[in-house]
């Protein structure tokens, strides 16, 4: 994953070489500069050419920050693909662990793996501004060296290369411990999250010594392993000062015999200890910390959001669908897949069944169920008792245990989301004009909102807000108010199959009232999981759900032969009577 964004583009790898180059020819100088300044400059008493040697060095320095700049902007240009393809694969993986046992992962988790993919993105960044900061300084030094004097790059190779050596030998090591810390991290935030959840039980279970140990072994745990890294990171140390400092030591003691003049000992000096050795320390900072962190995250993020592979499919069945034991949950599909759109809303359910989970009882068992085009149906009954996921499958945002739902003769998941829209109870308002919270299912010309605010009867919020242009904050609306605008924003999509669970639950009957015999005026097929009987006043037929016992009627039929409906009459008389 690291290689391919790496190699991925290869015009910016150029791009930053090039820019690198720039940046690192102060490295290829200085050691040049300075002997020419000792040499031919003070030391033969021409300060001018010494002076004019090291404003040579100065220009170079000028080029040098420029490169810089323009390096630090191809390194962002490499590394946010690479964030991005992360994060895809966090939000991917957070998804499919959503949809399958158990279903839902915790928040905490979710933010770890948005914490790490932000970890590895800066990680990565600066190993590959050191990397390629080290090998093109390492490269301009030793071209600087041979050609000042060949001789003395035995005194500051083989010491640089065998520093160099042991510290990429503990590096396995490093990546190794920096990744057990991190899963000691981990373990240690999962066990005080829920401690923190389940004090009261804890309490009042007397569990408090267990779980007081349980957290405490995980606190010394993630000690264990931060001391572990910190023993692993002491070979740093050596390695810098094997490779920065005994060239040092032998260019000092050695140099003068090997017929340097003073000029080229102080240039040799500069190019280890300006350029080599702070060169070495920002490669050793940047891999120590920086590329062991990157691996490790990355690392930890391919294991807890796993890309599906060959095996995660069923051949032959289901069309492709996740392997998931039937009962249980299933949400959209992750990937891009192929929708349909349907030729009419005629909405079909045969010997649909679903349960949540293999061994939980079904909410909805074997239904039959046929809506025509232009049909307007309430759902009505008890709450929790199956009028939500009935929603949820008709729109295909679940799947059935068993049977199918087919939408203008194609299956509920495989349609096109233009065609169906669903409005549950706390509806979506985003910061934004209210123009564009109104329109961003699909684009509307000015009088098409003012029409559709008026059919839903918005207009009035319209109007205090400051009209279709004003910015809407969704924390200063009231609940009732989000959900107009949810409403009207439904009325303005393509869709013409609307799905409104409890979307009017907020409003007052009249209001109520007012949008459905928008939506119904509309045209398309109108599905109302009721809020209030008055709902099934006003559809074409009723849906009873009472468990997995349904029944299909109209208002007046319901009376007559079904005890519950009668009583659910008798709830939400005061509103019947309010509106009739």
């Amino acid at each position: 994953m690291i290689w391919r964004a790496v190699t991925r583009e290869p015009r910016r790898l150029a791009r930053l070489a090039g820019w690198s180059l720039a940046e690192t020819l102060p490295s290829f100088l200085i050691g040049h500069a300075i002997a020419r300044a000792i040499e031919d400059g003070f030391a033969a008493g021409r300060p001018v050419a010494g002076l004019a040697w090291l404003a040579l060095l100065g220009g170079a320095w000028l080029v040098a920050a420029v490169g810089a700049r323009q390096s630090v902007l191809a390194v962002a240009a490499i590394a946010e693909p690479f964030r991005d393809e992360l994060l895809a694969r966090v939000v991917g993986g957070t998804l499919r662990h959503a949809v399958t046992p158990p279903w839902r992962p915790g928040a905490e988790s979710v933010a770890r793996s948005t914490l790490q993919v932000e970890l590895a993105r800066d990680a990565f960044a600066s190993v590959i501004t050191v990397v390629r900061s080290f090998a093109f300084t390492v490269v301009s030094v030793v071209l600087g060296m041979a050609t000042l004097l060949p001789a003395m790059l035995p005194l500051v190779l083989p010491p640089f290369a065998a520093g160099l050596a042991v510290f990429l030998l503990s590096l396995p090591a490093m990546a190794r411990r920096q990744r057990a810390f991190l899963v000691a991290d981990e373990h240690l935030a999962e066990s005080v999250a829920a401690m923190a959840g389940g004090l009261r039980d804890i309490v009042s279970c007397g569990a408090e010594d267990r779980v007081a140990a349980d957290v405490g072994r995980a606190i010394a745990a993630q000690a264990a392993a931060a001391r572990r890294v910190a023993r692993v990171t002491a070979v740093r140390t050596l390695s810098l000062g094997v490779a920065g400092w005994l060239p040092v030591l032998l260019v000092l003691a050695y140099g003068p015999g090997l017929g340097a003049s003073a000029g080229a000992v102080v240039g040799t000096l500069a190019y280890v200890v300006q350029s080599l050795a702070p060169a070495l320390g920002g490669l050793v900072e940047g891999l120590g910390v920086s590329g062991v962190r990157l691996a490790a995250s990355v690392s930890r993020i391919r294991e807890t959001t796993p890309l599906p592979g060959p095996g995660s499919r069923r051949a032959g069945k289901g069309r492709g669908r996740a392997a998931t034991p039937r009962g249980q949950r299933l949400g959209p599909r992750l990937g891009p897949r192929r929708t349909v759109r349907p030729r009419d809303t005629r909405v079909e359910l045969r010997g649909v069944t679903f349960a949540y989970g293999p061994e939980a009882e079904p909410v909805v068992s074997d239904l039959d169920l046929v809506l025509p085009e232009g049909c307007r149906l309430a759902v009505v009954g008890p709450s929790g008792l199956g009028k939500s996921t009935l929603a949820a499958l008709v729109t295909g945002l679940l799947e059935p245990s068993s049977g199918e739902v087919r939408i203008g003769g194609v299956p509920a998941r495989d349609v096109d989301p233009a065609a169906r829209v669903l409005i549950p109870q706390e509806a979506y308002v985003f910061h934004g004009t209210l123009r564009e919270n109104l329109t961003y299912l699909s684009p509307a010309s000015p009088a098409a909102v003012r029409r559709a605010i008026d059919e839903v009867g918005m207009t009035e919020l319209a109007r205090r807000l400051g009209g279709p242009s004003a910015e809407v904050n969704p924390a200063a609306l009231s609940a009732g108010e989000r959900q107009l605008i949810a409403l009207t924003r439904a009325y303005l999509s393509p869709a013409r199959l609307v799905i409104l669970d409890e979307a009017t639950c907020h409003l007052d009957p009249a209001a109520e009232a007012r949008a459905e015999a928008a939506f119904a005026r509309r045209g398309g097929t109108l599905v109302v999981v009721a809020h209030r009987l008055t709902s099934a006043l006003r559809a074409q037929h009723v849906l009873l759900m009472d468990g997995t016992r349904v029944r299909l009627g109209t208002h007046d039929e319901l009376v007559a032969v079904s005890p519950l409906y009668r009583d659910l009459l008798g709830q939400w008389t005061p509103d019947v009577k309010q509106v009739s």
